[in-house]
């Protein structure tokens, strides 16, 4: 029910833009990211009403978004670094129903 699309390879100080389409309308959908061997941490978030909110190391560089019509969530990521190399979710959440969708692998090195 959730779709990720935009990772890939782009060096350092590049952007790329994240999509996640979903098949519902969820009050609250989020970015999320993982590196092998450590916890999956929260980039961003965005409400139904289009409140945000960002993890200190996406402040300034990450922009979240959401377009209602077509349930989908974006992420522009700008300025990238190599410590953003991870493979990122996306979730969607309703009260207690949760979904998440595969990962999209970004890789940031030159």
């Amino acid at each position: 029910q959730l779709q990720a699309f935009g990772g890939g390879l782009v060096q350092p100080g590049g952007s790329l833009r994240l999509s996640c389409a979903a098949s519902f309308s969820f009050a609250v959908m989020g970015w999320y990211r993982q590196v092998p061997g450590q916890q999956r941490e929260l980039v961003a978030s965005i409400t139904l009403g289009g409140d945000t909110h960002y993890a200190d190391s996406a402040k300034g560089r990450f922009t979240i978004s959401r377009e209602k019509p077509k349930n989908t969530m974006y992420l522009q990521m700008n300025s990238l670094k190599p410590e953003d190399t991870a493979v990122y979710y996306c979730k969607g959440q309703s009260a207690g129903y949760v979904r998440w969708g595969q990962g999209t692998l970004v890789t940031v090195s030159s």
